[in-house]
């Protein structure tokens, strides 16, 4: 209940503008600002008791306690290492990131990257930081988390061994912004040795809030040369990397002084006239600053002196720095997968920009009610959630010739690297896109079934489900409106997950999702419309005070539905038949008269008639994904986040539910609703509640 608070609080914060990179979140609750100037006044520097100076921070099995690698750690300030630190000196370039003994070569080429753009930079690590100026040990930088912006804050001490930094470094020793922003990303993932492993999209993404597309150079499109060169222009990250066979191939040099499984940074692409033909060349990063491309078009190759002094400038051939240049096609012989960040119309301030538009949703799938699986799946794939966007203009220019409207889909799971502690592994995730059928179109307020689902095939899907931490596809359709389908690849899995969508033009989108609502419609009778039999049924059952209390209720509920062979259930609860009375109960007697009595078998029986119909297999019980249709049958619109609530609170360890919880669950819903409307000022759709109202309906 607290967690499903703190849910809905970050909803509404969001709201508010919380979570933007000019509003960033206070990671761990703690503000910058504040804790330096309480170091200032205190004249004591900073001690980061959120992520301590420790074993616990390094990691947790290479890295941990008493592991080998972390034997001989000492925590030391800046000002211990060297006589006079810079935070950043002359500007941050690609030779400040060195890789140290962690293998997070893929997180270098992420921030190498950073420095090609001054103003990215500058919202990953705020300026005016410094170890003169107001220094108090305390330092902070901003990440993009699963679409809001968090500012970290972390004090200086780093992990070193024999003097010199364990970790990332720069090229003169001195430089230290890159060592304190690579602690800062590992206490936003838990420790250091989180950070093992990864694709240089990753922290592309994290830095910039960007989208990221992943291409396959055995496979790739006739046109990502020109991809690659519209990307650069509207200030994208490019990343790429050459695929290993085995582990024993990692970091493995080729011939040509390329390294295997290593994450590069793509930095430029052009085309340079060479001896009257037009040669395709891209620009390489290496994040070690040093061991470049031997091949043509290297550092000092003989191809250079056939180009003219104005192309050498303009394509900044500079010397041994872990730069190169390479020709286009043996960049697709020899690399293996490029990676491509997009970036948000907000990231960049110059005239290329506003090229994707930008829409973002927050989702869960919860297993019983919103974990349907894949479409292999096919008696849950229609509970997953689902997402439309609306195409109506078609691209400009575009790259292929054909029109149509080009947008980019990323599903990406979270809080994948902070689960590796406990060793849970990311989940096979995917998606699929299905064409909204007319009678739904320019509604939100809908929900596609099984008649739309599973009879249609699907207009798109990502290429693949894996078990990666995004799923991203580039996707070109007619206009029209379009229904996104995220899920898991196997069913009840449960997962937090963010959908976001990138398009060429402005689109619309939103949540397919039911709006809440009740059908109460009370029959009115009076004693004269009961039949004789029923009332005397009652007399015999109520004894002479001619009313049931809960006690009683509870004896002749389950009496009833004991003799019955087509349902389970455990029996009706105390609590159930107290709630039943609270809501039919209407002279506050805390029983049921006659009247009150016949209008709740009226219920049951209505009730009974619905939980038969969708126990689909004849087991006595109900699936919980068959949940949302049966509560729409007895009157009751729910949309998943209730379902959720619903599955959470009456279903069984199988995701089972029986009759009583069946009944229960409707009773609660219509109190509910009931007393929503009772309070509901107008038609606003919201109550206010001072803390003892609030109390004292929760609790009844």
């Amino acid at each position: 209940m607290t967690s499903t608070a703190d849910r809905l609080a970050r909803q509404q914060e969001r709201k508010e503008g919380i979570g933007t990179n000019e509003n960033a979140v206070k990671f761990s609750q703690q503000d910058y600002e504040t804790l330096l100037q309480q170091c200032l006044e205190r004249g004591r520097l900073f001690e980061d008791n959120c992520f301590p100076a420790g074993g616990t921070s390094l990691g947790y099995k290479e890295l941990g306690p008493y592991s080998s690698k972390a034997k001989g750690v000492v925590w030391k300030r800046p000002t211990e290492l060297c006589s006079n630190p810079k935070f950043i000196d002359d500007g941050a370039t690609r030779t400040d990131i060195c890789q140290g003994e962690l293998g997070d070569c893929w997180l270098l080429a992420a921030i190498a990257s950073l420095t090609l753009d001054q103003r990215i930079l500058a919202r990953v690590v705020p300026p005016g930081q410094s170890f003169t100026e107001d220094y108090a040990g305390i330092f902070h930088f901003q990440f993009w988390q699963f679409g809001e912006w968090v500012d970290v804050v972390v004090d200086d001490r780093l992990p070193t061994r024999d003097g010199k930094l364990l970790f990332v470094h720069s090229a003169e020793g001195s430089e230290f912004w890159s060592a304190l922003l690579e602690k800062a990303y590992a206490k936003v993932n838990g420790c250091y040795e989180a950070l093992s492993g990864g694709n240089a999209i990753e922290g592309f993404e994290d830095f910039t809030g960007g989208i990221a597309e992943i291409y396959n150079l055995g496979k790739a499109p006739p046109n990502l040369f020109q991809i690659i060169k519209k990307a650069l222009r509207l200030g994208s990250l490019l990343g790429c990397s050459i695929e290993v066979s085995s582990a024993y191939d990692t970091e493995m040099v080729t011939a040509l002084k390329l390294v295997k499984g290593h994450a590069y940074s793509l930095t430029g692409a052009e085309e340079v006239n060479f001896q009257g033909k037009l040669v395709e060349l891209v620009r390489v990063r290496n994040p070690w600053g040093k061991v470049e491309w031997t091949g043509p078009w290297s550092d000092g190759s003989m191809e250079w002196k056939h180009v003219s002094p104005d192309d050498k400038a303009k394509l900044n051939h500079v010397g041994e720095d872990g730069e190169f240049w390479l020709p286009y096609s043996d960049f697709l012989g020899q690399f293996s997968r490029l990676e491509i960040c997009n970036m948000t119309p907000d990231t960049l301030t110059n005239d290329d920009v506003g090229y994707w538009k930008y829409y973002q949703f927050e989702g869960m799938w919860r297993v019983g009610s919103t974990a349907g699986g894949c479409i292999n799946n096919r008696a849950t794939f229609p509970s997953n959630p689902q997402f439309m966007v609306s195409l109506e203009d078609v691209d400009d220019d575009p790259l292929d010739g054909e029109d149509g409207c080009t947008f980019l889909v990323g599903l990406m799971q979270k809080d994948g690297r902070q689960m590796r502690r406990i060793d849970r592994n990311l989940e096979t995730i995917g998606f699929a896109i299905y064409k909204v059928p007319d009678e739904y179109k320019g509604r939100s307020n809908v929900r596609l079934g099984p008649d739309v689902l599973l009879r249609q095939r699907a207009v798109a899907m990502s290429d693949t489900f894996i078990n990666s931490r995004e799923v991203c596809g580039r996707f070109k359709l007619p206009p029209g409106e379009y229904a996104i389908i995220p899920s898991t690849f196997k069913p009840h899995r449960n997962g937090r997950f963010i959908l976001r969508v990138f398009s060429e033009k402005k689109a619309q989108t939103s949540r397919l999702e039911e709006d809440i609502d009740a059908v109460l419609e009370e029959k009115k009778i009076s004693k004269s419309d009961v039949d004789p039999h029923f009332k005397h049924l009652f007399k015999q059952i109520s004894g002479d005070d001619m009313e049931v209390s809960a006690f009683e209720l509870v004896g002749i509920l389950n009496n009833v539905v004991s003799a019955r062979s087509d349902i389970k259930t455990d029996g009706f609860s105390l609590e159930t038949c107290r709630l039943i009375i609270s809501l039919l109960d209407k002279d506050e007697s805390a029983t049921l008269g006659l009247m009150e009595f016949h209008m709740l078998w009226t219920k049951i029986k209505k009730y009974l008639e619905i939980f038969r119909t969708h126990d689909k297999d004849h087991s006595g019980t109900m699936s919980s994904h068959e949940m949302r249709e049966a509560a729409t049958e007895a009157g009751f619109i729910v949309n998943s986040a209730v379902l959720q609530a619903i599955v959470s609170r009456y279903a069984d360890a199988q995701y089972a539910i029986d009759f009583d919880s069946f009944v229960g669950c409707l009773i609660k819903l219509e109190m509910l609703f009931k007393m929503f409307k009772t309070l509901e000022r107008g038609d606003s759709g919201k109550i206010e509640l001072d803390l003892q109202q609030w109390l004292c309906l929760a609790i009844y």
